[in-house]
């Protein structure tokens, strides 16, 4: 793995070198979902420590933004991410990640199987008048019990 800013259009797009395109603050966005269901579970991003970290256990760790450090899931709760496969888009500025959590399967922070637990409606409203509603009503475990806080 190498960054590939200086990398050629078709190589990125067309070759088999694996070279991420991070954006101006070293970051790559990386969507995760389950091996299990293909649910989308959370999407965060990972720096080039992360990325590197991830493909060398085969577990998936990001760089939190929210507390500027590196972040292996499931490290605090115990719902370590497998990664079972990983790919790229077609530029290389973006990650999927499909991967299988042991125990209760779960990704959110909050008690949710995925970070992805509220719907937005569209259409025939005003955004300022948008009102959230929630697609998952059940957590799959209590935050307070895992994270004590």
């Amino acid at each position: 793995m190498s960054p590939g800013v200086n990398a050629p259009k078709d190589e990125i797009e067309n070759g088999t070198v694996f070279a991420p395109q991070f954006d101006t603050n070293g970051l790559i966005p990386c969507i995760t979902t389950s091996a299990n269901n293909g649910d989308v579970l959370m999407f965060a991003f990972m720096n080039e420590e992360a990325l590197q970290k991830t493909i060398e256990t085969g577990e998936a760790w990001y760089w939190s933004r929210s507390r500027s450090e590196l972040w292996h899931k499931g490290a605090t709760s115990g719902m370590v991410q497998k990664v079972i496969e990983m790919k790229t888009d077609c530029d290389q500025d973006c990650l999927w990640i499909s991967v299988e959590i042991a125990g209760t399967e779960a990704a959110c922070h909050t008690g949710y199987q995925s970070c992805f637990y509220r719907s937005i409606p569209v259409g025939n409203k005003a955004a300022k008048d948008t009102i959230l509603s929630f697609n998952k009503t059940e957590k799959v475990f209590d935050p307070k019990e895992i994270y004590k806080d």
